[in-house]
């Protein structure tokens, strides 16, 4: 591997040197105002790296909620292995920095006047906007499915209230029960997250239901990391077996073999074109799109995604609006919540430098992923990215997986990692 797993737990600080790379601490000249829409990683971290490096820009964050529960780590509530409020985080942190956290809802950006308007009949003028949204689940495109079914069907890639809803289902049902997991199309938040989740599952069945399973409904003929998931099922769940705690039925490609068409909410089952599967526990995790503030304010294009000048995460669509995070087009860097950070940081150090007459740099961006798939068996993959010549892609130029031959050691070691990983961002985006 040309980056070890040390050296990116390290790189947490490190990112932030690649992020604000050129930019000096700067404080001076009249007030610049910068509102960010989303206090989840992306939002959080730009908001107070901002801070950190020009004290006189005026940085105020919109966030609806008052606490933000990170959905890294968050299936190991599922398995037991930790509590929601372990992923819960506030907003003294960025308080502390300077930056105005108001909780209230956006309606509206005015792209033309610069100004952001709320729920609350507030409105906030800015000279630089950067809009963080995460993703819209697209209910509608399950038949059956809706956003009122939820508090029976759970979707709980938003954690939270949903996670604590699946995790008190999978308590209450019966030994020899089948959990059913509906995994998405691409693109989606977390590409490895559902077969993580799958694999926390299994680890509470297998302490607590030894007769019961997980099958995953898959509309895809492979996924994220999909060689080091099937040999800890192997290992760990009996994949492959008469008796396996985890069936993974993928979808080939041209064909729709497991793609879910429709859902009966009242019996918990769902249908593909060629079979119905009832379940105990059913847990759909519906296709995805930017946040809805984004296409509100039209910033998506014709996929539901937004478009943004990689140097800076400016959108292609309005001036003076950034998008970073699950949200936006973002080359080969992944819909995750470290990418959320790399990207905060990069539109962090662009925004001072336009705020202060300057050009953005050159970034690079930085990733690491970390699945957990029971006790003690961890992995990751790692990568460093940068942007081509003519600034239309980033791709990735170095990076790592966990090796298919780790030892228990090391895969004991990558928990560990993963962790310490936990505790680097949340401060690192948070703190």
């Amino acid at each position: 591997m040309s980056i070890t797993r040390r050296g990116f737990i390290q790189g947490m600080g490190a990112a932030t040197a690649i992020g604000m790379v050129g930019v000096p601490h700067l404080a001076f000249g009249a007030t610049k105002k910068v509102v960010v829409i989303g206090g989840g990683t992306g939002g959080a971290t730009a908001a107070k790296y901002i801070r950190m490096a020009d004290a006189s820009i005026e940085v105020t964050v919109i966030e609806a909620n008052k606490e933000y529960y990170c959905c890294y780590l968050s299936n190991e509530v599922l398995s037991g292995e930790r509590t929601l409020d372990s992923v819960k985080v506030g907003y003294s942190g960025l308080a502390a920095h300077g930056v105005k956290v108001v909780h209230d809802t956006v309606t509206e950006i005015d792209a033309a006047g610069r100004k952001v308007k709320t729920a609350g009949g507030k409105t906030y003028d800015y000279d630089r906007c950067i809009v963080a949204p995460g993703v819209d689940l697209k209910y509608g495109a399950i038949e059956g499915y809706s956003e009122a079914a939820t508090e029976t069907v759970t979707h709980a890639w938003k954690a939270g209230p949903q996670t604590a809803i699946l995790r008190k289902q999978l308590e209450s049902m019966k030994d020899g029960g089948v959990a059913v997991i509906v995994a998405p199309p691409n693109p989606f938040r977390c590409p490895p997250g559902p077969y993580e989740r799958a694999s926390q599952m299994a680890h509470y069945f297998k302490q607590h239901k030894p007769k019961s399973k997980v099958i995953i409904l898959d509309p895809k003929a492979s996924f994220s990391k999909q060689g080091l998931f099937q040999k800890a099922w192997t290992k760990l769940y009996g994949f492959g077996t008469e008796n396996a705690m985890i069936e993974w039925r993928g979808t080939p490609e041209g064909s729709s073999d497991n793609k879910v068409v429709s859902v009966d909410v009242a019996s918990r089952s769902v249908k593909t074109e060629f079979d119905e599967i009832k379940a105990d526990v059913l847990n759909i995790i519906p296709p995805q799109q930017a946040g809805k503030v984004a296409s509100a304010s039209g910033l998506v294009n014709d996929k539901g995604w937004c478009p943004v000048h990689l140097d800076s995460f400016e959108s292609k669509l309005h001036k003076n609006i950034h998008v970073i995070g699950d949200a936006s087009v973002a080359g080969k860097m992944p819909k995750s919540g470290y990418a959320a950070n790399s990207q905060a940081k990069v539109a962090a150090a662009a925004v001072v430098a336009l705020l202060n007459g300057q050009e953005p740099g050159i970034p690079s961006y930085v990733n690491t992923c970390y699945s957990i798939a029971g006790k003690d068996y961890g992995f990751s993959v790692a990568n460093v990215y940068k942007l081509t010549a003519d600034k239309s892609d980033i791709i990735d130029v170095s990076g790592g997986v966990t090796p298919a031959d780790a030892s228990e050691e090391h895969l004991r070691r990558e928990v560990e990692f993963a962790y310490s990983w936990f505790k680097n961002i949340v401060a690192d985006s948070f703190g």
